[in-house]
C-alpha cells in the first residue's frame, strides 16, 4: 500500500483542495462535544494517520468541555512499536490545562486490533494522567483495516 504523500504529489490540484476540505470539515467535526460523535474521531484519525509505514503515538488534547484544544504526535516508531513516556504526555496536559485525552496509534500491519501492550500502556497512561486530573476519554487504534475504540470495548 503506498503512503498517502506520494499519493498527494500525483493528484491535481482540484483533488489536493478536495482532500484538505475534507480534512477540515472531519477536524471541524471533532471541535465539538467529544462525546456527541466518536465515529468522527475514528475517521479523522483513519483517514490521518493509517496509512503510514511506520508506527506513531499521538494524543487529542480537550478542555473540561471536552472540545478539542490541541492535536499532536509526539512519538515516532518503527515497522511495529513506537516508544512511549508516560511523563511527556502529562507534562504536555499540565502545560495546556487539558481536561481530557484522546489517545491514538496506528498499527501499519492493517491490523487495528490492540494488543495485550496496548492495553496495559493505556492503564499506565490513565493512571498517570489521574494524578493531574486529566481524564482519559479513550485510545483509539487505526489502521487501513479501520479503527478501535478501547473505550467502546470497556477496555477503559
Amino acid at each position: 500500500m503506498e503512503c498517502i504523500e506520494s499519493v498527494h504529489h500525483r493528484l491535481s490540484d482540484d483533488d489536493r483542495q478536495a482532500i484538505d476540505h475534507a480534512l477540515a470539515l472531519l477536524k471541524a467535526a471533532i471541535t465539538g462535544p467529544v462525546f456527541d460523535c466518536p465515529r468522527d474521531v475514528k475517521d479523522y484519525l483513519t483517514l490521518r494517520y493509517a496509512d503510514l509505514e511506520h508506527e506513531i503515538f499521538g494524543v487529542l488534547w480537550t478542555n473540561g468541555s471536552h472540545r478539542l484544544i490541541g492535536e499532536e504526535v509526539p512519538f515516532r516508531g518503527t515497522l511495529t512499536q513506537t516508544s512511549v513516556y508516560p511523563r511527556e504526555i502529562v507534562k504536555q496536559g499540565l502545560r495546556l490545562n487539558a481536561g481530557g485525552v484522546i489517545l491514538f496509534h496506528n498499527h501499519p500491519s492493517g491490523c487495528s486490533e490492540p494488543s495485550r501492550t496496548d492495553e496495559l500502556l493505556t492503564k499506565s497512561l490513565k493512571s498517570a494522567l489521574a494524578l493531574v486530573d486529566i481524564r482519559l476519554i479513550d485510545h483509539i487504534v487505526v489502521s487501513m483495516g479501520g479503527a478501535v475504540s478501547l473505550a467502546e470495548r470497556g477496555l477503559l
